[in-house]
């Protein structure tokens, strides 16, 4: 079930946060073959130009790990682009790898896609078994019709064609506009600025309460290689830490990493999202793959990288 060091991988979104750690994995692991397109070379909404990459290009296997993305605020109000944007780029790249002949394709959905209620920790079977979290609904239906087209690939036309949910990922080439991040590098951005000014406190949104998982993104990209070599099974499979911490107590690891020395003080009139929210990856761990990268670790090689690539006008745009 390997892949030939020689064959030809597509990379998609291999710019952004989950697509960089899947190629620096396959770089360190010796493939050579890889094909990665901006954004100007090839625009993912556009059926056409996707058709005639692969007619082109020719890859063999395909990581889908381009999609657009945010956090609670970016969700909320812009809900069409996260709907329509998501489900037209994952439409072409999958339609389009089944009728180019691509030998595997792996695609990424999101922990999202679960119940805003379901049992923790989630387990794969939970889909699909209660209401979705309003503030990111809109994403999360975008990944479950991207998993259920790989499910209808592999059924009609017989497509090898998996998918894995990555729980919330944070580390090199993250997001830290505060319009669009995640908490964590949102967190990571407003303790360096507090500190770099010499502010006292920082405000976090809602109450600090609701827990969450980690996965540092070069962890990832350790596990998509594995499932990509390990798995072929249709039922999704979920990639977590299983190291759970509340936003209260990764707002403290963060200040820690930074140096900040002031107080975090919690608005509570902005949402929590949902309570509690931890993946059960036993079906991963059991086959045989675990994560390296230990949060408060994580954190401190984010927020050098932080330091080296983010830190200009430019790129935090401000």
């Amino acid at each position: 079930m390997g892949i030939p060091l020689d064959a030809r991988i597509y990379v998609a979104g291999h710019r952004g946060l989950a697509g960089s750690a899947i190629w620096r994995q396959l770089q360190a692991a010796g493939y050579q073959n890889l094909i990665g397109k901006t954004h100007t070379e090839l625009e993912l909404l556009d059926g056409t130009a996707v058709d005639r990459f692969y007619a082109t290009e020719k890859p063999e296997y395909v990581f889908v790990a381009a999609a657009k993305v945010g956090g609670i605020l970016a969700n909320s109000t812009r809900p069409a682009d996260f709907l329509y944007d998501n489900l037209q780029l994952q439409n072409n790249l999958m339609h389009g790898a089944w009728r180019a002949g691509v030998k595997k394709l792996l695609f990424l959905g999101s922990s999202c896609i679960y119940p805003r209620l379901a049992p923790q920790p989630l387990k794969e079977e939970a889909l699909l078994t209660g209401p979705l979290e309003p503030t990111n609904q809109w994403y999360a239906i975008a990944k479950i019709a991207g998993i259920k087209l790989c499910e209808a690939l592999r059924r009609q036309h017989g497509c090898n064609f998996i998918s894995a949910m990555p729980t919330n990922l944070y580390g090199p080439r993250d997001n830290y506009d505060l319009q669009g991040s995640h908490v964590l590098p949102a967190l990571i951005r407003k303790f360096h600025e507090a500190k770099t000014q010499g502010a006292t406190e920082v405000v976090g949104w809602g109450t600090g309460r609701p827990l969450r998982e980690f996965l540092y993104a070069d962890d990832l990209g350790s596990a998509c290689l594995f499932i990509m070599q390990n798995y072929d099974e249709e039922q999704f499979i979920n990639v977590g830490s299983n190291e759970e911490v509340s936003i209260a107590e990764l707002s403290d690891l963060v200040g820690q990493a930074i140096g900040f020395t002031g107080k975090i003080v919690w608005d509570t009139s902005k949402p929590d999202g949902t309570p509690r929210k931890i993946m059960d990856s036993s079906r991963l761990f059991q086959m045989g793959w675990r994560p390296s990268v230990a949060l408060r670790e994580g954190i401190r090689l984010a927020y050098a990288d932080f330091l080296e690539h983010y830190t200009s006008s430019t790129r935090l745009g401000t």
